[in-house]
């Protein structure tokens, strides 16, 4: 199974919203597990990869793009 690529500084849209309200989360760590903080509270969580995954709706990548992408 291939996994979805994914680096610090990207951002990822939930399927569900936070219950701040916010659905837009900022990748800060990834590796076996996804760091995510809430853009809107600032609320830090950890999620299994396959977690993240499957509760993924897409991701955006910074306006300079990745190296090598």
């Amino acid at each position: 199974m291939a996994w979805v690529p994914v680096a610090p500084g990207d951002r990822a849209i939930l399927r569900k919203p936070h219950p701040c309200g916010g659905t837009e989360w900022i990748v800060r760590r990834v590796g076996a597990d996804i760091g995510l903080e809430c853009s809107k509270c600032g609320r830090r969580v950890m999620l299994d990869r396959e977690e993240f995954e499957r509760r993924l709706r897409s991701v955006e990548t910074p306006s300079g793009g990745r190296e090598g992408a």
